[in-house]
């Protein structure tokens, strides 16, 4: 079965966490080793170190990596999205605390199975965990368990933050040194903001713009598009070419929120009182990327493509089209479902060359009449 583009991304973001869990795992167990030089000092209460023990230590730490990675991107995520940060790692311990005994209670007779070769079904595995749970070594894993929690909430806040790829390039330096390539670049921009602005105030305006982009996410992340950069109400999205190209990935995320916000129109209007549009130019070309700034570092872009793109999108009310594209991408894409018209060559502000533009439509379908 073919791994949807959602679902893929949502694993690239579990899988950080099963190695933090991993890694971390490992660390405590050597150190542990070293301390007690591999004997078992408690034997009444604590799982001796053998090696069945240990590949199934680093099976379950996977695992619980993967469920807890699995919560934070699939479900808690979006469940404490309003709360604040403090808030939300407070909230999040409590029921990672209550997952990790219940997982303790389930795992515990099965390593203590492993050690001795005794059966589940004997009851010196029950008694043996029950004399864990009042012993000081059960709350000394809980608060090994704890710290590595903090660790992945930490991550998994700076991830949200910054998005997954940011935050994974900034770990792995990846533009510690400026890098050349080329990207496709979308700059949305939503009609009228101006005088929705005015007529809603600040504070509802704010959440009228949480609510629009919101409603681009799932549209985004199923074209293998990536946000840079939210600009009040404009949002520019990026794509590696051989994304965004393929199957005119970065068109068909145009008139993937086209529909998102249709389907949300009733919704929309009711709550602010306007019908919500938007205007989109998409550029091709060089950029420069790396990491630029002195007290907040960012992960740049830098280029002609960028200042040409943004004024693509600014000539689409004068050219009465919602979406724009130029020449350059126009000869990348497919064949498609979609319909180019010629704006001609326009000379567009700051350029001394001229860009030919193409507006987009969505192909008509032709219609068969009946003959009575």
């Amino acid at each position: 079965m073919k791994l949807t583009p959602k679902a893929k991304r949502n694993i690239s973001r579990i899988i950080p966490f099963a190695i933090i869990w991993l890694v971390s795992g490992w660390i405590v167990d050597v150190t542990e080793l070293g301390v007690t030089r591999n004997q078992n000092l408690n034997s009444d209460t604590d799982i001796a170190l053998t090696a069945p023990v240990l590949i199934f230590a680093s099976l379950a730490n996977i695992l619980v990596g993967a469920i807890v990675g699995a919560l934070e991107v699939v479900y808690l995520e979006k469940r404490f999205s309003n709360r604040t940060l403090s808030a939300k790692i407070f909230y999040k311990f409590l029921i990672y605390l209550a997952l990790f005994i219940i997982i303790i209670v389930l795992l515990y007779p099965v390593a203590f199975t492993l050690e001795t070769g005794i059966s589940l079904l004997k009851v010196d595995a029950w008694q043996k965990l029950g004399r864990f749970l009042v012993s000081i070594s059960f709350f000394i894993t809980l608060f090994h368990l704890s710290v590595r929690l903090m660790v992945c909430l930490i991550y998994s806040a700076i991830s949200e933050n910054l998005g997954h790829h940011v935050f994974l390039n900034f770990f792995s330096g990846k533009y510690h040194q400026p890098q050349i390539e080329k990207r496709i670049f979308m700059f949305l921009d939503m009609n009228s903001s101006t005088t929705i602005a005015e007529s809603l105030g600040h504070i509802k305006y704010f959440k009228l713009l949480d609510t629009y982009y919101n409603s681009m996410s799932d549209p985004i992340i199923n074209s293998f598009g990536e946000v840079y950069q939210y600009i009040g109400d404009e949002i520019v999205i990026s794509w590696k070419p051989d994304k965004g190209i393929y199957q005119a990935n970065c068109i068909k995320c145009f008139f993937d929120i086209c529909n998102h916000l249709n389907e949300q129109k009733e919704v929309l209007f009711h709550e602010f009182g306007f019908e919500i549009g938007f205007k989109a130019g998409i550029h091709f070309g060089e950029v420069t990327i790396g990491e630029i700034g002195a007290l907040k570092r960012e992960i740049v872009f830098t280029g002609d493509v960028l200042n040409t793109t943004a004024r693509i999108q600014s000539l689409c009310k004068e050219l009465k089209s919602d979406l724009l594209i130029s020449g350059a991408i126009k000869e990348l894409l497919p064949h498609s479902n979609y319909q180019y018209s010629s704006k001609g060559e326009i000379e567009l502000k700051g350029r001394n060359k001229k860009e030919e533009l193409f507006s987009v439509t969505l192909e008509k379908k032709p219609t068969i009449a009946n003959n009575m």
